[in-house]
């Protein structure tokens, strides 16, 4: 399994599936992230958190351990 806290910067990536639950999957689906939605990784801070993405058109910010969730193709 691929998640999206490993995707290169620079490359677009399709979700597969949400791992998760209760709080932590519902701010990544209020995020707009869901199966089959197309995800830009746009820059990863030096330490790693957070990693900046383009969603949808809009530009987000998600946490390390948020993106371990977010299984991608």
């Amino acid at each position: 399994m691929k998640t999206l806290k490993e995707t290169a910067v620079g490359q677009t990536v399709k979700i597969v599936r949400v791992h998760g639950e209760g709080a932590v999957r519902r701010r990544i689906m209020d995020m707009g992230m869901t199966k089959g939605t197309e995800v830009t990784v746009r820059k990863v801070a030096p330490l790693g958190d957070p990693i900046e993405i383009t969603v949808r058109g809009y530009e987000l910010s998600i946490r390390k351990a948020d993106a371990e969730m977010v299984e991608i193709s």
